[in-house]
């Protein structure tokens, strides 16, 4: 029997205790909604907390068991295996959108085992977690998009350490298999706002294999990206990376020099200034040089994706099918015209 249940609505039994189908509110504001024997929760039932968060399963002398669902107050769902009210076992993790962001193993209420997590972009981070259900260790990868290049090595909390290029090669009993390949290492790289990279000449190794930097084909546009295979529709293709300045100082200052800026929210924007846009001098990503057109054939994502590679990325996946390898020269929808036309929609 709950000794903080406040009040209920449904059949009580001969002790008034709740039985049958009854809703139970308790002092803390949580309900509980579903099936009871003599006080105790049996059979289909969900809570509804205080928060806004919910729990739904099936109950067995008053502790879920089985598969239950538990719905966080955001909208991201995690569906899980529930041995005496605690999560053990297989589970999966949605966005509010309904996108996978998580698939791995719990051990009393904690991520346990390998486990992997899903970036919008389609990039995912694997490894066996720590005690604490960190993605903390000497084993960590972060695999790119198209789920075979990747980065392995030392990872703490998700961010890594110190890494080396590797390719996917095989998944063994639900483990993924790594062969590393000779080369440098790799670390986090965080801009700042007067730093764009600490390597501003480490290509990025997804981004090498995909597309290069050449004189545009459109007049006087400079430099251009163009691709180098074909690729299908939603690939990302490349990523934007950039000093991190805010939008008074992109307002404040003329707009000449604001060619390579794009607006992450409300209080960051990514800019690659001179002389860093040009790829002599930074190339470690070149999403920056995609140029504008009212005609594209790829859009900005704007997700601000915190990936344990890089700090500010915009990936940037083709809107039509390349069906025939390069030269192809990328080309973005102008970024004006798209935000304006987002405005207009109200999306």
């Amino acid at each position: 029997v709950d000794s903080d249940r406040t009040r209920g609505n449904g059949h009580l039994d001969d002790d008034g205790l709740p039985h049958g189908f009854c809703t139970v509110t308790y002092s803390s504001t949580d309900r509980f909604e579903g099936n009871f024997v003599h006080g105790e929760k049996n059979g289909r039932g969900k809570f509804f907390f205080f928060d806004g968060s919910t729990l739904e399963g099936y109950y067995v002398d008053d502790a879920l068991q089985g598969q239950g669902i538990y719905t966080y107050e955001d909208g991201v769902v995690l569906h899980g295996t529930y041995v005496d009210g605690e999560l053990n076992g297989p589970a999966q993790e949605y966005d509010s959108d309904g996108r996978l962001i998580f698939k791995g193993q719990y051990k009393d209420n904690i991520r346990h085992g390998v486990c992997w997590i899903y970036y919008p972009d389609g990039g995912s981070l694997v490894g066996e977690v720590n005690e604490e259900g960190e993605m903390t260790g000497e084993k960590i990868a972060y695999v790119y998009p198209d789920g075979r290049t990747a980065y392995s090595g030392k990872f703490i909390d998700g961010e890594m350490i110190e890494a080396k290029l590797a390719t996917l090669t095989s998944l063994e009993d639900g483990k993924p298999q790594f062969e590393v390949v000779p080369g440098p290492v790799y670390t986090f790289d965080k801009s700042t706002s007067s730093c764009i990279s600490t390597n501003a000449l480490l290509p990025d190794p997804y981004e090498s294999e995909r597309v290069y930097v050449d004189v545009s084909l459109i007049s006087s546009a400079g430099e251009g990206l163009f691709s180098k295979v074909a690729a299908e529709a939603r690939t990302v293709m490349s990523f934007y990376n950039g000093v991190r300045i805010t939008h008074q100082e992109v307002d404040s200052r003329d707009w000449a020099l604001n060619g390579n800026t794009i607006s992450l929210d409300d209080e960051t924007v990514i800019d690659v200034p001179e002389p860093y846009n040009h790829a002599a001098k930074y190339c470690a990503s070149l999403g920056h040089k995609a140029n504008h057109s009212f005609t594209p054939n790829c859009i900005y994502d704007p997700h601000f994706l915190c990936s344990p590679v890089s700090y500010n990325l915009c990936s940037f996946p083709i809107i039509q099918p390349f069906t025939t390898a390069g030269p192809r020269q990328v080309a973005a929808i102008n970024l004006f015209f798209y935000f304006q036309q987002a405005m207009l929609q109200d999306y």
